[in-house]
């Protein structure tokens, strides 16, 4: 048996971390897409960096990342503990923190008062389908 070609291996790595399904849009949501979970936030750490939609993440920006909502979807995220609700638009994947349904801006989460706690319970309600 021959040896395998660097070249080679780094084109099937390459092609391993781009076809990860975690970073692909999932099946379109129905007409009244309707969830209940925790949602987190995410800001300076990612501020500048590109998202999963290679648009540049602005964490003053109301936007969040949603693993299967696809790009451009609008989602009003209301905080179940103070009934505060702002209106976002996905574009990025994630979260990848267990038990999280969403991802928010640092403003998203400001406005509807989880900076403070870092996560809140939460409901997702579609205003707009993306993609």
């Amino acid at each position: 048996m021959g040896k395998i070609k660097w070249p080679f291996l780094l084109l099937l790595l390459i092609w391993g971390c781009t076809s990860s399904p975690r970073y692909q849009a999932g099946p379109r949501p129905a007409q009244g897409f309707r969830r209940e979970g925790t949602a987190s936030y995410y800001g300076p750490k990612f501020h500048g960096r590109k998202t999963s939609s290679g648009e540049v993440f602005d964490m003053y920006a109301l936007t969040a990342a949603h693993n299967t909502l696809p790009f451009g979807t609008l989602v009003e995220v209301t905080n179940l503990e103070n009934d505060l609700s702002v209106v976002v638009r996905i574009n990025d994947r994630g979260p990848f923190m267990k038990n999280r349904i969403i991802d928010l801006s640092y403003e998203a989460a400001r406005r509807i008062g989880m900076v403070g706690p870092g996560t809140a319970k939460v409901r997702l309600e579609i205003v707009k389908k993306g993609g």
